[in-house]
């Protein structure tokens, strides 16, 4: 099994002066599910490297069992400061690909050109695409082979309005996930706040918050039986 993460590259939170990233517990939790099943994992970013993290998932509150591993592992710690750079990616080489979130898909992998045509790529050919909490993001452009946008009716969720005003950043998004999948013919569905909630729809895999981090990597697992 060959799993390809996306992290962001993007590290400012708009114009507020504050940092961003990718969420530390998005990335530690599936990227154990994926080792500990033996998969081959490539990480890759916009701007290859290190890529940044969000400060806040950092903060003791924040942490968890996959955390604190990582934090005692240094080959896994070598392996994220080493990302490929996105536009160098085959997605043919790959069996699943996986999107950590955080702030920071919203300004760029939402955006970027790479890896809207990873995904198309692999939906088409069936291949598991899995994100959670802020990174269904990325489906912002993506289309299928009919030239609809990729959630269009599908069963999808991600973080939800009411997380995102519980966090005080509505206003300073670039646009919330919820409404941008419903815009885009997303059947979109919530759990409660802060809970694990994952939908599956065909190849089409989505996670709601941190919590669901995990549960959502096990579902792209699943798939690659």
């Amino acid at each position: 099994m060959k799993v390809l993460m996306i992290l962001t590259s993007h590290d400012q939170l708009g114009d507020t002066g504050n940092k961003t990233g990718f969420w530390l517990e998005e990335f530690t939790s599936p990227y154990y599910v994926f080792k500990d099943a033996g998969a081959e994992i490539t990480l890759a970013s916009p701007k290859g490297g290190q890529p940044p993290l969000d400060p806040n998932s950092d903060g003791d509150d924040a942490q968890t069992d996959t955390t604190h591993r990582f934090k005692d592992d240094k080959a896994a710690q070598e392996h994220l400061a080493s990302t490929k750079v996105l536009s160098d990616i085959n997605p043919d080489d790959y069996d699943a690909v996986f999107y950590p979130g955080g702030h920071g898909p919203l300004w760029d992998l939402a955006e970027s050109a790479d890896s809207k045509a990873i995904i198309e790529r692999m939906y088409q050919d069936n291949k598991p695409v899995g994100a959670v909490c802020h990174a269904p993001a990325v489906f912002r452009h993506t289309k299928n082979q009919q030239g609809d946008p990729i959630v269009s009716g599908k069963k999808v969720t991600a973080f939800s309005n009411s997380e995102e005003a519980a966090v005080e950043l509505t206003d300073v998004v670039p646009f919330l996930v919820e409404d941008m999948l419903q815009e885009n013919g997303g059947k979109y569905y919530k759990g409660n706040d802060w809970e694990s909630f994952v939908q599956i729809d065909g190849n089409l895999i989505t996670g709601q918050n941190p919590a669901s981090s995990a549960e959502t990597a096990k579902a792209v697992l699943a798939q690659l039986g």
